[in-house]
């Protein structure tokens, strides 16, 4: 019976620790599926979203900010050529960008342009890029821009 507390215990730490796993749990993600390949047109793929959500990106590592949804916002599923990958958000707010590339590695930036937050790949890999969408404040409304031309 002096098990039980320690268990209890236990499991209510493993829930503390899930929605940082969740971020590396390939699920459905929120805003969908997209598919690129290099060349794309309209460039640059834009995709409108509410950025932010409950899991601090602080606990992804180093340079990781703001607050992110436990799914994805976005995944891209981008088959690369030549020329760089851009990802990059507009919005009124204060957001940042969350990227799990295709060799599992985490990309994080925030204030690149003004508030919003720039990633580029110069050699991007092809294959399953996971995109959050951070915020500081609540849930803004945003734009995820995919590009193979500089972000502007």
């Amino acid at each position: 019976m002096k098990l039980l507390p320690f268990l209890a215990g236990g499991l209510a730490m493993l829930a503390l620790l899930a929605p940082a796993a969740s971020q590396d749990s390939g699920t459905q993600p929120t805003y969908g599926l997209v598919r690129l390949a290099n060349g794309f047109h309209p460039d640059p793929h834009t995709v409108n979203l509410q950025a932010g959500g409950r899991v601090d990106a602080s606990r992804l590592g180093a340079g990781c900010r703001g607050m992110i949804a436990e799914a994805s916002d976005v995944g891209l599923v981008f088959d690369a050529g030549s020329l760089p990958l851009n990802l990059y958000v507009r919005s009124r707010a204060d957001t940042t960008l969350v990227v799990k590339a295709p060799d599992g590695r985490w990309y994080c930036s925030d204030d690149v342009i003004g508030l919003n937050p720039v990633i580029s790949f110069d050699t991007p890999q092809s294959g399953r890029y996971d995109i959050w969408v951070g915020s500081f404040h609540g849930v803004p409304n945003a734009t995820l821009l995919v590009s193979e031309l500089p972000a502007r």
